[in-house]
């Protein structure tokens, strides 16, 4: 398994924009912007801000991916801030009621339990704030982000399925308000824990999927070729072992229905 977690591609192959530029790849972009951090972190004032995290800097760049995500102070908030959002113009009028509603939504999304979190509130439980309060494309900060499910809903309201924004649209209705403006909002997450900012880049940064997929599977074989055996069973007939259980047609290892279940 040396080579299971190795570094896999975030995204496919090819030009990237990245905060008005254009890099060749994302890991040339990833490579830029890391020298810039590395340089970054050598200022004894950058260092010196309040809530910046104790650890090595080979530590921090290690969990970082700038500018997207940094484990310490993001120099680039702000620039991020100048690329992407809208000046303020007194022109322009901006009203919204508060928005008085009961949320209930379970934790037994897919999304919500892939990574637990201690105070985790549920994405679809954030998503009708956002939709009330915002436009498409808006700037949306959470400064106590947590494992970042204001991220997840912010993206949300650009990818929701149809039946869940025919539900809510109904809904919507019958209370007598306008249908909300479906599309993904931009998201800056803080938050004075390392872990969690990481839980949270890693629920809201793009990755490359079938990578992902490539890499589950093949820590799955390997893990059954070196302990499968543990979770084989005699029948009594002697002869035929047990342990590969049949889902939707598809034969799966011991190993992998106990560690997918």
């Amino acid at each position: 398994m040396n080579d299971i977690f190795q570094e896999q591609p975030r995204t496919a192959s090819g030009p990237v924009e990245c905060l008005g530029q254009v890099f060749p790849s994302d890991k040339a972009r990833r490579e830029h912007y890391l020298k810039l951090l590395a340089d970054k972190l050598k200022d004894p004032e950058f260092r010196q801000q309040e809530g910046f995290p104790q650890g090595t800097d080979e530590a921090i760049l290690a969990m970082s991916d700038p500018p997207y995500y940094t484990a310490c102070p993001n120099p680039w908030l702000a620039e991020f801030i100048k690329h992407y959002g809208t000046p303020y113009d007194p022109a322009v009028k901006y009203s919204r009621e508060p928005l008085a509603i009961d949320v209930s939504v379970g934790k037994t999304d897919p999304i919500y339990k892939a990574h637990s979190y201690h105070t985790k509130v549920p994405h679809l439980a954030i998503v009708p704030s956002i939709l009330h309060y915002t436009e498409p494309g808006d700037l949306v900060l959470d400064g106590f982000a947590g494992s970042g499910m204001t991220g997840v809903a912010a993206a949300w309201c650009g990818c929701a399925p149809d039946a869940y924004r025919h539900e809510l649209e109904i809904e919507w209705k019958k209370q007598g308000k306008p249908a909300p403006k479906w599309g993904a909002r931009r998201v800056i997450l803080n938050d004075l824990s390392p872990a969690a900012t990481f839980i949270a880049a890693n629920y809201n940064l793009p990755f490359d999927v079938e990578a992902f997929a490539r890499a589950g599977k093949q820590l799955l074989d390997e893990v059954e070729q070196e302990i499968g055996w543990m979770y084989e069973t005699m029948h009594t007939d002697g002869k035929t072992k047990g342990g590969s259980s049949t889902r939707c047609g598809a034969k799966s290892s011991p190993v992998q229905s106990a560690l997918v279940r």
